[in-house]
């Protein structure tokens, strides 16, 4: 390795590799995510040729050199913070309080954020969403910047998406260290999902869980979810007898944190132009953490 006069920094590879596991090693550990955004800002140089690609087949003696500059565009926003972007997806962590989408525009959502991001950063792209979190759930989410990206998730977003995990603060001790819920939801008259065991005309919806820690008046649960339904984890955390807390749709009142404790912490899923994996991963709010401080607590991991 050696520095140039102009802010890059040159990696000469002793041994085949693929270019993103590469980086995140000779760049001393940088996150996937930052190596990522590193190659989607177009910051890399395989002999002199930009690369993107991040299973690209590095050989020995290839020299990678990283540009040291920072992307000119940057999304600042207390809502909404970028990920990963290239030009047919973006990555963003949503902060609870805002909606994924608006049927109005004049009411502030992330699609709406994002675009006017692209507009002010002179790009003709728009946000097209192809999942979604309620206003009151944290998290990942990816969205589309082209019809081609925006139909091709959409129309094979079970094949394409391979890790959906969320982690909820609920009320009381679970019973279970592990599970799995399974059952049939479909909306009353007054749009409140209902959960049946048997085939109530509804859609299934299965999720898994597993108890991360627990105390005497609330548990933190990994929970993965094999389908995805409107307000499944809601509606099947009420079905075991331990709501959410913080919701007050399926909860019970019991709100420690003020705020729906849910949050879609990964999202792993296959890039769907390139064809690449793609893992997004982001820590537990701080805030369920709280009520377990002073108290005594189990490790169920």
């Amino acid at each position: 390795m050696y520095r140039k006069k102009n802010p890059s920094t040159v990696y000469h590879v002793k041994e085949p590799a693929q270019l993103l596991e590469f980086l995140m090693i000779a760049m001393n550990g940088v996150s996937r995510n930052k190596a990522k955004l590193i190659l989607s800002g177009s910051g890399v140089k395989v002999n002199g040729k930009p690369q993107t690609r991040h299973d690209y087949a590095l050989h020995t003696g290839d020299a990678v050199e990283v540009s040291a500059h920072k992307p000119k565009a940057t999304l600042t926003n207390k809502f909404v913070k970028m990920e990963y972007e290239d030009k047919d997806i973006v990555v963003i962590e949503k902060n609870v309080g805002i909606l994924s989408m608006s049927p109005k525009p004049n009411i502030m959502s992330v699609k709406t954020v994002l675009d006017n991001y692209f507009r002010k950063n002179r790009k003709s792209y728009t946000a097209h969403v192809v999942h979604r979190l309620d206003r009151d759930t944290s998290g990942l989410l990816v969205y589309a910047k082209t019809m081609q990206a925006e139909q091709i998730l959409e129309n094979n977003w079970s094949e394409i998406v391979t890790d959906r995990r969320y982690i909820a603060l609920v009320s009381g001790r679970m019973e279970q260290n592990e599970g799995t819920v399974k059952s049939w939801l479909k909306d009353n008259k007054n749009y409140i999902t209902c959960s049946s065991p048997t085939d109530n005309g509804g859609k299934l919806a299965i999720t898994h869980f597993r108890v991360l820690r627990s105390n005497d008046h609330y548990s933190l649960v990994e929970l993965k979810l094999e389908t995805g339904r409107k307000n499944q984890i809601r509606v099947h955390m009420q079905d075991l007898g331990h709501p959410v807390c913080g919701d007050i749709k399926y909860g019970n009142g019991d709100d420690p944190i003020g705020r729906l404790a849910l949050h879609a912490f990964r999202l792993n899923f296959y890039h769907p132009i390139l064809g690449d994996h793609m893992s997004f991963e982001t820590p537990c709010p701080k805030t369920f953490l709280t009520v377990f401080k002073g108290q005594e607590s189990r490790d169920k991991g």
